[in-house]
């Protein structure tokens, strides 16, 4: 019969997590944001071939907000 083996324990862990991230993974959703809020804020200056209804209707919503906010 063989003796049980006993392990030592590994280094103990400072509890930090390093995470580092791409310039990228920041800016990108940033800039998106950014477009995203600019383009519901001023809808007229939506250049490109969509429908127009959609550039109506999101006028619509944010007059509609805007009224019944203030």
């Amino acid at each position: 019969m063989s003796a049980p083996t006993h392990f030592r324990p590994g280094p103990a862990t400072t509890g930090g997590v390093d995470i580092r991230l791409p310039w990228w993974a920041f800016a990108l959703p940033t800039l998106a944001f950014i477009v995203l809020l600019a383009l519901i804020l001023n809808p007229s200056d939506a250049s490109g071939g969509g429908d127009p209804a959609l550039g109506h209707l999101v006028e619509r919503v944010q007059h509609s907000v805007t009224h019944h906010v203030s």
